[in-house]
C-alpha cells in the first residue's frame, strides 16, 4: 500500500464526508421549500438569496441554544445516544461506489471508500447498530415519551429489517454478489435490476422508509402522541445530531437504493459517446447524485402527502405484508432462475 494510495483515500473520506453534510444540511432547506410548494407557501427566504443561507442560520442557532441534560437522566449514555446515531450514519457511505475508477498519473483509483466483497453484511450491520444511539437517548433520558419513543423505534427497525433483509436476498440470487461494487458494475446498459426485481424494489423502497423514521413511518417521534419522541429531553447540538442523522440515512438509502436497483452511476448509452475514462467517471458521479437527488425528493413528497400509520397498522404491514411478499419474492426469484431444470422435470 503506497503513500499515494493512503492519501487518495484519506482525501475520498474527507470528500464523501464534506458532501454528505452539505447534503444533510441542505435537505433541510429542501424539505422545507418542497412542504412549501405542497401547501401553497412560500418557505424560507430571509437569510441570503431565496434562503439559500438559512441552513447555516439553523446550525449556528444548534450550536448557541443552550445544552440542557436533566438532572435525572443517565448523563455518560445521554450523550452517547447522538454520537452513536450520527456516528453510523456517516459509516454507512464507506461502502457505496460513488463512481467508476479514475485515471491519475497512470494510476487507476475506485471512487469507493471500501470495496468489500461482503459490502450488503457491512450496510446491514451497520445500519442495525443505529438504532443503539435512539435506544439508548430514550432510556438515558428518564422520560416516559422518550422511553416509548426508543421502544417504538427499536421494534419497527427489527420489524422491517427482516423484510428488507429478504427483499436483498433475491437481488443477491440474481447478482450472484454481496460487492455493491460489483452490483453496480453489473448494471451497464439497460441492465438495471429495477427490470429483474420489481417486487423487491417496492418491498426495500417501503422497509428504507421504516428504517429512516421518514412519515408515514415518523411513529418514534409522533408529536401529536409523545411531544418529539426519543429526543424529547435533548437541545442544542445533541438535538441536531439527531436531526442530522435521520437526514444523512435518507441520503444513504437513496444513494443505496440507487445502487441497488437503478444502475447506480451507469447511464444508458452513454458509452457511445464520451470515450475518455474520467470524463465517463465523472459523469457517472453526476447521474449517481441526479438519481439520489431524486428519491430524496421521493421522500419529501411521501412525507407531505401521506398520513402517519397507527402504531398497529405499521406492525400488521411489516409482519403481515411485506415479509410474506419478501418470501414469494425469493420463491419466485429462485423458480425463474430455475426454469430450465424445473421444465426439463416435467418433460420428464
Amino acid at each position: 500500500m503506497t503513500s499515494e494510495y493512503l492519501i487518495y483515500k484519506s482525501l475520498l473520506v474527507v470528500l464523501v464526508f464534506v458532501i454528505t453534510l452539505v447534503v444533510a444540511m441542505y435537505s433541510t432547506y429542501a424539505e422545507r421549500k418542497i412542504a412549501a410548494f405542497l401547501q401553497d407557501r412560500i418557505g424560507p427566504n430571509r437569510a441570503g438569496p431565496f434562503g439559500l443561507l438559512q441552513p447555516l442560520a439553523d446550525g449556528v442557532k444548534m450550536f448557541m441554544k443552550e445544552e440542557v441534560i436533566p438532572g435525572t437522566s443517565n448523563k455518560a449514555l445521554f450523550i452517547l445516544g447522538p454520537a452513536i446515531s450520527i456516528l453510523f450514519s456517516f459509516l454507512t457511505g464507506a461502502v457505496i461506489p460513488w463512481g467508476s475508477a479514475v485515471n491519475i498519473m497512470g494510476s487507476e483509483y475506485s471512487l469507493q471508500i471500501a470495496d468489500v466483497n461482503i459490502g450488503i453484511l457491512y450496510l446491514f450491520g451497520v445500519v442495525s447498530m443505529g438504532v443503539y444511539g435512539i435506544m439508548i437517548g430514550g432510556w438515558a433520558s428518564n422520560n416516559k415519551y422518550s422511553l416509548l419513543g426508543a421502544i417504538r423505534a427499536s421494534s419497527q427497525m427489527i420489524s422491517y429489517e427482516v423484510a428488507m433483509g429478504l427483499s436483498i436476498i433475491a437481488l443477491v440470487m440474481t447478482t450472484g454478489t454481496l460487492s455493491l461494487n460489483e452490483i453496480a458494475a453489473q448494471q451497464q446498459g439497460w441492465h438495471w435490476n429495477i427490470l429483474i426485481q420489481p417486487l423487491g424494489f417496492l418491498i426495500f423502497v417501503i422497509c428504507a422508509f421504516a428504517e429512516t423514521n421518514r412519515a408515514p413511518f415518523d411513529l418514534p417521534e409522533c408529536e401529536t402522541e409523545l411531544v418529539g419522541g426519543y429526543h424529547t429531553e435533548y437541545s442544542s447540538m445533541k438535538l441536531g445530531f439527531y436531526l442530522f442523522a435521520e437526514y444523512i440515512n435518507m441520503f444513504i438509502s437513496s444513494a443505496v437504493i440507487a445502487t441497488f436497483y437503478f444502475g447506480g452511476y451507469n447511464m444508458p448509452l452513454i458509452a457511445r459517446f464520451v470515450h475518455d475514462s474520467n470524463a465517463l467517471a465523472i459523469l457517472g458521479v453526476v447521474f449517481l447524485f441526479a438519481k439520489i437527488f431524486f428519491f430524496i425528493f421521493c421522500f419529501m413528497w411521501v412525507r407531505w402527502t401521506l398520513p402517519r400509520f397507527r402504531y398497529d397498522q405499521l406492525m400488521n404491514l411489516g409482519w403481515k405484508t411485506l415479509i410474506p411478499l419478501s418470501l414469494l419474492n425469493i420463491v419466485i426469484t429462485g423458480a425463474v432462475m430455475m426454469r430450465h431444470e424445473i421444465f426439463q422435470l416435467f418433460v420428464k
